[in-house]
C-alpha cells in the first residue's frame, strides 16, 4: 500500500508591509477627503496583505518561489539513532521522504517481492528508482518422473511489469527455485540443456532480463555438495547456464545480455562444511554469474531464539567468502538485508515465528514496549508478556539496516533484500 498523503504545511508569507514609493501629489491635485469607518480600514488593508503575499508566491521572480514544505528523510529527521522509542516509530513509520528518486546507496540494490504479499509490488512501482533489480518470486522448476516443467506462470503480472519500465530503469530477474531431482537435471546432459532451454525460452518470451536462481540449499537437501563429482555437475550445470544466457540478448535492453544471480547461503560455522558455499566456489563461477545474492539472515530460530542477522556474523561471512574488504568479486555480491523480524517465545520449549511490519506496529501499539539496542548484534529487540509467557522480538529498525548499509558500504558489495513488502516505508529513505 503507498504510503498516506503526507501533511503538508501553510506557504511561509511575509509580514513585513509594503510601503509605496509614488511622489506626494501636489496639494491643489488631492481629491477630497474620504472618511473611512475603522472596520473598512481594517478590511482594506488585510485584503492588501493577502494580494501582496499571493504576489511573492505566485509572480517569476530572481529566486524559487516558495512551495509546501515536503517531508524530509528519516536522516534530516534524526531517526537513524540507537535510542529510538516505541512512540518514535509509531509517529513516523509511514511517512518516507517524497524525494524518492535521491538514492543514498549507490552499490547495486536487488529487490525481492512476494506473490502472497501485496504490498511488495506496490512498494517497488513507488521505490523504483531506489533498486537496480527487482525479483518476483514466481518460478519452480520441476522433474515429473523424465520430464521437466518450469512452473508459476499464473503468477506473471506483466501489467505491473510494464508499470515498472514506465517509472524506472530496474531489471526484472524472476527467482527460479531448482526443485527438480539432481539425478535428471545434473546427470543427464540432454536434460541440463532442457533445462537451460525453459529458462531461457521463458525469458524471451515474456521479456525479462535474466533470472535469479535459487539451488544451492536444494542441492545441499539432496546431498549433491556432499559429493565431489555431483558437485562438480552442480557448477557445471551454472556455468553452462550463466555462458548460454550470456549469448542471449536481453529484449527490453538488447545493449546488455540476460543476466543470472545465484542464490548462495551464509557460512554457519567457524570451519567450511561440504554444504557451504566458499570461495573456490565463488572463482570458479566468477566469469558465468552477474552476481551472488548472499543469505545473511535467519541466523537464529525457535530452537534458537536471538537477533535476526548479527553484524558480526555479517563480517564473518563476508571474510570467508571474499577475504578483505574491496576484493576482486565483492561488486559480485548482493549482501543480504532482513525487512521482516520474528517473535520468540522465551520458555521451555520455545516457539514463535517471522512477523512483518503491520504485525510489529501492532506489538508496539498494545505493548508500548522499551526498544533495547544490542551493541554487538547491532539491532533492536522488545520483550513483552502474554498468557504469563515472555516474548522476545527481534525487528529490523532505521538504526540497524544503516548499520548493515555501512558494512555493505566498506566492503564494495551490493544490496538483496527479502522483501520489500514485509518492512515499514520509512525504510526506503536510507536505500
Amino acid at each position: 500500500m503507498p504510503p498516506r498523503r503526507r501533511d503538508r504545511r501553510k506557504p511561509a508569507t511575509s509580514t513585513d508591509p509594503v510601503q509605496s514609493d509614488r511622489p506626494d501629489q501636489a496639494e491643489s491635485s488631492k481629491p477630497p477627503k474620504t472618511h473611512l469607518t475603522p472596520p473598512r480600514v481594517v478590511f482594506l488593508f488585510v485584503l492588501f496583505l493577502s494580494s501582496i503575499s499571493l504576489l511573492v508566491i505566485y509572480l517569476p521572480s530572481g529566486t524559487s518561489p516558495v512551495s509546501p514544505s515536503t517531508v524530509l528523510s528519516v536522516y534530516e529527521r534524526g531517526l537513524v539513532r540507537p535510542d529510538i522509542s516505541y512512540k518514535d516509530i509509531l509517529a513516523e513509520h509511514g511517512r518516507a521522504s517524497e524525494n524518492r528518486s535521491r538514492r543514498h546507496f549507490v552499490n547495486p540494490v536487488l529487490a525481492y517481492v512476494t506473490p502472497w504479499n501485496s504490498k511488495g509490488y506496490d512498494m517497488a512501482k513507488l521505490f523504483n528508482s531506489k533498486f537496480t533489480h527487482i525479483s518476483p518470486v514466481w518460478y519452480q522448476l520441476k522433474s515429473e518422473g523424465k520430464k521437466l516443467l518450469l512452473q508459476g506462470q499464473h503468477d506473471v503480472d506483466l501489467g505491473w511489469i510494464s508499470e515498472l519500465r514506465k517509472g524506472g530503469n530496474s531489471l526484472v530477474v524472476p527467482r527460479v527455485l531448482l526443485e527438480a531431482s539432481p539425478a535428471e537435471v545434473l546427470v543427464k546432459k540432454k536434460q541440463l540443456s532442457k533445462a537451460v532451454d525453459l529458462i531461457i525460452n521463458e525469458c524471451q518470451e515474456m521479456g525479462f532480463d535474466g533470472i535469479v536462481l535459487e539451488s544451492w540449499l536444494s542441492w545441499a537437501a539432496y546431498g549433491v555438495l556432499n559429493d565431489p563429482e555431483l558437485r562438480k555437475m552442480a557448477l557445471n550445470f551454472i556455468k553452462q547456464l550463466g555462458e548460454t544466457m550470456h549469448s542471449v540478448n536481453s529484449g527490453p535492453n538488447p545493449s546488455q545480455h540476460l543476466q543470472l544471480i545465484l542464490v548462495i547461503s551464509p557460512v554457519r560455522s567457524e570451519k567450511l562444511s561440504d554444504y557451504d558455499f566458499g570461495p573456490e566456489d565463488l572463482k570458479q563461477l566468477a566469469d558465468s554469474v552477474d552476481g551472488f545474492s548472499l543469505m545473511t539472515y535467519d541466523f537464529s530460530s525457535p530452537q534458537k531464539p536471538g537477533p535476526n542477522a548479527p553484524l558480526e556474523w555479517i563480517k564473518y561471512s563476508l571474510e570467508v567468502l571474499l577475504g578483505d574488504k574491496g576484493a576482486e568479486h565483492a561488486h559480485m555480491i548482493f549482501l543480504g538485508i532482513n525487512f521482516y523480524g520474528n517473535d520468540f517465545v522465551i520458555a521451555e520449549g520455545f516457539g514463535g515465528g517471522p512477523v512483518i511490519g503491520r504485525e510489529f506496529i501492532s506489538l508496539l501499539e498494545k505493548h508500548k514496549p522499551a526498544l533495547v539496542w544490542e551493541k554487538r548484534s547491532s539491532e533492536h529487540y522488545f520483550s513483552y508478556m502474554h498468557h504469563n509467557v515472555k516474548h522476545a522480538v527481534f525487528f529490523p529498525t532505521l538504526m540497524s539496516i544503516s548499520a548493515r548499509l555501512d558494512e555493505a558500504r566498506a566492503w564494495g558489495t551490493g544490496l538483496s533484500i527479502w522483501e520489500i513488502g514485509q518492512g515499514l516505508d520509512y525504510f526506503f529513505d536510507l536505500l
